[in-house]
C-alpha cells in the first residue's frame, strides 16, 4: 500500500487495549517508575492484537509539544506475548536507543509531563540489533504498524 493509503487503512483498525495493574490511564505515573524510583518500567498488559501480527513493539515517550523525549523502545516482542512484567524485557526482544543515546528504560523525570506507553502490532519483525539508533527503530516500527494502543499518564506523582 502507498503511504497515504496505508495510513488510512491503519486508522480503521480496532485499537489494541493497553492497561497496567500499577498505572491508571489518565492518572499519574507512580514515582517508582520515574527517575526517583528504582522499579524500572511499569508492568503492562495488552489485548486485541490483530491476526497476522508478526511482532510487537513498545515505545514510551513524553507527550511534550516540543523537545519530546523517548524513554524506551522495545521491539521484536513475540506476538503471543500479551504482558510485560515490572522492570523487565520479554525474552528475545531488543531495546533500541532512547533520546539519551542509550538502550534500556530511561525513567521519566519531568513531573509535569504526560508520558505515553504505546504498544504497536507489527506485520514483520523490526530486525534491528540491540542498541539500534532511535531514528532507525522508530521508522521501522512506523513502517510496519498494523494496530496500536496507548496508556497515557497525566504527570508523575
Amino acid at each position: 500500500m502507498a503511504g497515504g493509503a496505508a495510513a488510512a487503512e491503519r486508522s480503521r483498525l480496532e485499537p489494541i487495549s493497553v492497561s497496567s495493574p500499577r498505572v491508571r490511564d489518565g492518572g499519574p505515573l507512580p514515582s517508582d517508575y520515574s527517575c526517583k524510583g528504582s522499579a524500572g518500567n511499569p508492568p503492562l498488559r495488552w489485548s486485541r492484537v490483530p491476526e497476522g501480527t508478526k511482532s510487537v513493539a513498545i515505545v514510551v515517550d513524553s507527550n511534550a509539544r516540543y523537545d519530546g523525549e523517548v524513554n524506551w523502545v522495545v521491539f521484536d516482542i513475540d506476538p503471543r506475548t500479551n504482558e510485560l512484567a515490572e522492570g523487565s524485557v520479554p525474552a528475545g526482544a531488543m531495546e533500541g536507543n532512547t533520546t539519551t543515546g542509550r538502550a534500556g528504560y530511561n525513567p521519566p523525570c519531568n513531573a509535569q509531563e504526560n508520558y505515553r506507553f504505546t504498544v504497536y502490532a507489527l506485520d514483520a519483525k523490526v530486525s534491528l540489533s540491540q542498541g539500534a539508533s532511535l531514528g532507525q527503530a522508530l521508522r521501522s516500527i512506523a513502517d510496519k504498524t498494523i494496530a496500536w494502543g496507548r496508556l497515557t499518564t497525566a504527570n508523575i506523582e
